[in-house]
């Protein structure tokens, strides 16, 4: 059995293809496969492993078989999820089947009660993760012993809590991201003579000198630009607004308390971080530039919010995770000397260095060997360099400990990875993500999105607190 032989020897097959043309070979040698869609990578047709394919041999021959991922992560993003299988593919002879939905937090609730699960998930809230299990416990199925040797192996022990439900690890670590980030052009700041802001009331104090200067010369540009428009995950962006200022001015313990309900929406400290995030997002001085009023934020997707920067310069600056790389045009520089690039979402102070960040979790809805491997396979540096090479516009990373920092394209997802490594600074992953799904994926968006279509902060917050589950 493969699941927890092939585990032994990790180290060494990280090596076979962890860089860039390792993995380029291993490509090469694995589409050995016959034209009518045998696999003989696996066996070499004589029982023997193929050239290139030597991490994927204990898989076994897993052709005419057929694995299907539903995700939250479509185009343009998608594609190189889908390109990133492609090694497993040839070298195992299996066939995955990719479907990516912007409904995806609602729909896959009603596959799984329609009987309909998909074979593999990819779920963005470990909120919702609990919530499949409590919910759903016949559908989803504990992680292979394969998936769970990578994850001790190349995770830090927290990520592997964050997928784990009562005890049971169901659901591995895939991508990891770091929220804490403001996109802008370094050339309109440096025509402006606008510099990085390093505290927080430097950013507000730098928002008031760019609507001055819009004024003054005419030009119609507005400090920031937003959407949180995602289908009917509409509103999950206001949601890491509020979490990066509820770090800053509450801090990591009230942020924790926050998560488990001993801290209320309608607390004190909630209400002062929402009206902090409100001093830029409900500001019509500041927004929505190049878009339209502050409730137009409401209907510009996510993926659109950010491209005033670069498309005719009516918005300076764009709060949003590092994958938003993979949403600028295509043939935009992302650089600190390029056509845009982004900088860290400030503290207090110089030295108060809070990052949020999130990630997705891969479960499992059914036990058949070759879902168990590509589960494990999501899991391992192998797949972790192979998206990162598949992903040459930059807006991945993860914190799998296997992946090779030159494979990353990117300077911001270098810089993501940068972050992500440092343990001086405070981590917490994405609030809503860790709630009830009923309140992180359900109420924080609806009650965010009315927020910013005028209604009033107390009755946000209380609207949230009530959809908190009685137990």
């Amino acid at each position: 059995m493969w699941r927890k032989s092939m585990l032994s020897n990790s180290r060494r097959r990280y090596a076979v293809v962890a860089g860039g043309v390792g993995l380029a070979l291993a490509l090469a040698a694995c589409s050995s496969g016959d034209a009518d869609g045998d696999s003989t990578a696996t066996s070499g047709g004589d029982g023997t492993t193929a050239a290139g394919c030597e991490a994927y041999a204990d898989y076994g021959d897993l052709s005419g078989t057929t694995v299907s991922v539903y995700t939250s992560i479509v185009s343009p993003e998608d594609q190189p999820h889908i390109d990133s299988y492609k090694p497993f593919e040839d070298c195992t002879g299996a066939t995955v089947v990719y479907e990516g939905s912007k409904e995806f937090e609602a729909q896959l609730l009603v596959r799984l009660a329609a009987g309909n699960a998909p074979d593999i998930a990819y779920i963005p809230q470990p909120g919702l993760l609990k919530t499949i299990v409590e919910q759903y416990p016949d559908s989803i199925v504990a992680a292979s012993a394969g998936t769970e040797a990578n994850v001790d192996e190349f995770f830090s022990p927290s990520w592997k809590d964050y997928g784990t439900v009562d005890g049971t690890f169901y659901a591995a670590p895939l991508g990891a991201n770091v929220k804490s980030f403001v996109w802008y052009s370094p050339q309109m700041f440096a025509d402006g003579g606008y510099e990085v802001p390093t505290t927080w009331q430097e950013l507000l104090d730098l928002s008031d000198q760019m609507v001055a200067d819009a004024a003054a010369n005419g030009t119609g540009a507005k400090p920031w630009c937003a959407g949180i428009g995602s289908g009917d995950a509409t509103g999950w962006p206001a949601t890491d607004w509020l979490e990066d200022i509820m770090l800053r001015t509450a801090g990591g313990e009230t942020y924790d308390k926050w998560i488990a309900n001993e801290v209320k929406f309608t607390d004190p400290e909630v209400a002062t971080a929402l009206a902090e995030v409100g001093k830029i997002l409900k500001n019509p001085d500041y927004v929505n530039g190049g878009l339209g009023d502050v409730a137009s934020i409401a209907t510009t997707t996510f993926q659109d919010g950010g491209l005033p920067i670069v498309q005719n310069q009516l918005c300076y600056m764009h709060r949003q995770a590092s994958f938003y790389a993979a949403n600028w045009p295509e043939g935009t520089v992302v650089a600190p000397d390029g056509d845009v690039f982004a900088f860290y979402f400030p503290g207090l102070t110089a030295d108060d260095r809070p990052l949020l960040g999130g990630g997705e979790f891969v479960a499992a809805f059914d036990d058949r060997p070759e879902v168990a491997a590509f589960q494990a396979f999501l899991a391992s540096p192998e797949w972790a360099n192979a998206k990162a090479i598949a992903t040459p516009a930059g807006g991945w990373v993860s914190a799998n400990s296997g992946l090779d920092p030159e494979n990353l394209v990117s300077d911001i997802d270098k810089l993501s990875a940068e972050l992500l490594g440092d343990t001086t600074q405070t981590f917490r992953f994405d609030a809503s993500d860790l709630m009830p799904a009923a309140v992180g994926a359900g109420a924080e968006w609806s009650q965010l999105t009315a927020w910013i279509t005028g209604q009033s902060d107390e009755e946000t917050l209380a609207n949230i607190q009530a959809a908190w589950p009685a137990s």
